[in-house]
């Protein structure tokens, strides 16, 4: 049974904290044995455990899978056979993967366990953030949080990115009236299904709402970056609504007119003066606090692929803390982060025990040496396998994970990378957490012009002979009204930079062998990273839970960039084969 406690008391809830992370062993022994009583009698579960409770038997007979070898089961229960082929508990759903990071969009079982565990994991880090940061009572939070339309399986249950099942649910319209919950947006702008209805009354009501707002946010840190890109484009039609004291004809969801008249009430031309004047001005450093002089934090996502989107924030938001609160997936919650006021880099997510059975495979070794949670080594890298209460049972989730520490005896994880984004021309195989630290260490070169590196993404390019790596750069100068000068000769250092921070198999392949080619910058227009995240939402991601997929694959995605390429540079140096 999930714990609770009274967000009022901070004493009791980091009590439980205290003892779930004290007891991880207990806990977790105790999570499998409940899952195994309950679904042992479920058709998957029953050819390889026959009955018995025991978890070394668990752990010897139930053999570790893939999303692929679990699809055909959860696919015959969206198609209208019985849960218990599954689980005992009774399916009430299916929750879509954001598709963009590891590629095909997956359909993970859902109940309302995963609900029971959300919500704790929102109380317990919002606890945790009010012990780190005073006065966040008296506000509000201004935070772009978004729904998408659901899809219906053939059994007539819903199918919903994760996101969207939570702010549909009772647990989200009946939640606490405290201050993590306090937003500056009516329900009905988040409950809207146009994206795009939704973010301008969001920024709408955060705009009139100013002098309230204590936070701003989003889940992941690509989505805040367009926000705010959002709010430069389109400045102007805002400030026109808040003078003129109703929201823009285009806006036709009664919901969202509805509610933002409410917060509008009339004209204010006071208001938009002042803020067209900050809009008005030659740079948007500081545009936050500068509009929203009393924010305290950001909250959103900047780890993993999302550390990308770190130098923007830090542009926009005037040094404000980068609070990434949440760990978690499809599968599972995992953990939140307990230090909530660190550094970006230093960011570590404390697995919460309660979640659900965890197992991690070594990344330097093989399935068969799997460990328990508690039993992680520090230092170490670890692919985590999830069993949980919706179906999935020793189910590979394909992030990479290193074990940086221990609360109490609940390990601390840093995600490091998605397994299974790579780009490969011959023999190499280059992995996210590389490519991206290439490309950090390239871009500070045109930080020197007064650039900005906004996203970027990649693709092998076998069309070629040899086949050759390929960047796409938006870049924008810092300045609003400064120029995209693109000097040859420094792009052109950006591409060999990138090929000196790869490792020796890549520098090795296009010196020595020259199986490779010289590596390709393409910059594309401003806006076009916008456009690939339209692309991706139409084919069935959420704007919630969107990531830009580092490595591009889809034809369509590619013909998007390539339609933008505004400039190509290529590395003129062969980069150093040794190691």
């Amino acid at each position: 049974m999930t714990p609770s406690f009274d967000l009022s008391d901070m004493d009791t809830g980091m009590e439980v904290l205290d003892n779930l992370t004290r007891n991880v062993r207990q806990v977790q022994d105790d999570i499998l044995q409940g899952i195994l009583t309950r679904n042992m009698e479920t058709e998957y579960l029953r050819r390889f455990i026959h009955g018995g409770l025991d978890k070394e038997l668990f752990k010897k007979n139930v053999p570790i899978v893939s999303y692929e070898d679990v699809q055909p089961y959860i696919e015959r229960v969206a198609n209208g056979e019985p849960s218990d082929i599954i689980s005992a508990r009774p399916i009430t759903g299916f929750l879509l993967s954001s598709g963009t990071s590891g590629g095909a969009q997956k359909m993970m079982p859902w109940n309302n366990k995963y609900l029971d565990n959300l919500t704790f994991i929102y109380d317990l880090r919002m606890l945790v953030i009010s012990k780190h940061l005073d006065g966040l009572k008296e506000g509000k939070g201004m935070m772009f949080l978004f729904t998408k339309l659901d899809v219906t399986s053939p059994c007539g249950l819903p199918a919903r990115v994760a996101t969207s099942s939570y702010f549909q649910s009772a647990y989200f319209k009946n939640r606490p009236s405290n201050w993590y919950y306090c937003y500056t947006s009516p329900d009905d702008v988040i409950l809207c299904p146009d994206n795009k209805q939704s973010l301008y009354c969001h920024m709408l009501c955060g705009l009139v709402q100013r002098d309230e707002v204590v936070r701003v946010g989003s889940v992941f840190a690509s989505v805040l970056v367009r926000a705010i890109k959002f709010l430069e484009d389109n400045w102007k039609e805002l400030c026109s609504n808040i003078r003129l004291g109703h929201a823009s004809e285009w806006i036709t969801d009664p919901g969202c007119r509805n509610s933002v008249s409410s917060i509008l009430k009339g004209p204010r031309p006071e208001l938009a003066d002042a803020i067209e004047e900050e809009c008005n001005k030659g740079s948007w450093k500081c545009i936050v606090t500068r509009l929203w002089p009393k924010t305290k934090f950001i909250e959103t996502v900047v780890s993993g692929s999302m550390e990308q989107y770190i130098p923007a924030l830090e542009f926009y938001c005037n040094g404000l803390p980068l609070v990434s609160t949440t760990y978690g997936s499809s599968e599972t919650t995992f953990g939140i982060n307990l230090d909530p006021l660190c550094k970006p880099r230093d960011i570590s997510y404390t697995f919460m025990p309660n979640m659900s059975y965890f197992e991690f495979i070594p990344v330097e070794g093989s399935d068969d040496e799997v460990v328990d949670l508690p039993d992680v080594k520090l230092g170490c890298c670890y692919e985590p396998v999830v069993t949980n209460f919706s179906g999935l049972y020793r189910m590979r989730v394909g992030d990479i994970v290193l074990v940086t520490g221990f609360h109490n005896n609940a390990p601390q994880f840093k995600f490091v990378r998605r397994e299974n984004v790579v780009l490969t021309i011959d023999t190499e195989k280059t992995n996210e957490e590389d490519l991206f630290k290439a490309v950090t260490r390239a871009k500070l070169i045109i930080e020197y012009s007064d650039l900005m590196l906004m996203d970027f993404t990649s693709y092998a390019d076998t069309s070629t002979i040899p086949g050759h790596y390929v960047l796409y750069w938006e870049i924008k100068a810092r300045n609003k009204d400064g120029a995209e000068n693109l000097d040859d000769e420094t792009l052109s250092e950006c591409c060999f930079l990138v090929e000196e921070s790869l490792d020796v198999y890549y520098r090795s392949c296009r010196s020595k062998d020259r199986s490779i080619g010289a590596l390709e910058i393409r910059v594309v227009r401003k806006g076009t990273f916008d456009s690939l995240m339209d692309f991706f939402i139409s084919q069935g991601s959420s704007i919630g839970q969107y990531k830009t997929p580092r490595c591009v694959k889809s034809a369509k995605a590619l013909e998007i960039l390539e339609m933008n390429v505004t400039a190509r540079f290529f590395s003129k140096k062969c980069p150093s084969c040794e190691s």
